[in-house]
């Protein structure tokens, strides 16, 4: 559990489980433009197969006595910027959790997993005419 940062609250005390702030972490990496997805695991890829969202996949949370450090391993769609959506995924999150749970991230790495191409219409099928063979025959 991670507590957040008003002690002086006069009704008790308000303590966030490290799932939440998973979750939360998550749906706000998807929400920037150029991410395709997260990386996912076994155990988030058999919850979607019964129906479950998982919106927690590809989240690392940890605290330490350093603080509160966030991995967060996505995919990114071909020909974007990595530095800037890298950059947009860090702001996006420490912000998103910050006014959500009023918890202060202390560092938040972005790791890419892969880049997703864009989908094709077309087909291309290479024949033995496209090659040229002039040479191999004679």
């Amino acid at each position: 559990m991670i507590e957040t940062s008003n002690k002086n609250n006069p009704l008790g005390e308000i303590k966030v489980s490290a799932e939440v702030l998973e979750v939360i972490i998550g749906i706000a990496s998807l929400e920037v433009d150029g991410v395709y997805g997260m990386r996912a695991n076994l155990s988030s890829d058999i919850r979607t197969m019964l129906g479950r969202n998982e919106h927690s996949k590809g989240v690392s949370l940890n605290t330490n006595e350093y603080g509160t450090l966030v991995d967060v391993y996505c995919y990114f769609n071909y020909g974007v910027n990595v530095p800037k959506v890298a950059k947009e995924i860090q702001e996006n999150v420490k912000d998103q959790v910050y006014y959500m749970t009023d918890v202060e991230l202390d560092e938040v790495n972005v790791h890419i997993v892969g880049i997703v191409p864009e989908q094709s219409t077309e087909i291309d099928v290479l024949t033995a005419s496209d090659l040229d063979l002039g040479e191999v025959n004679k």
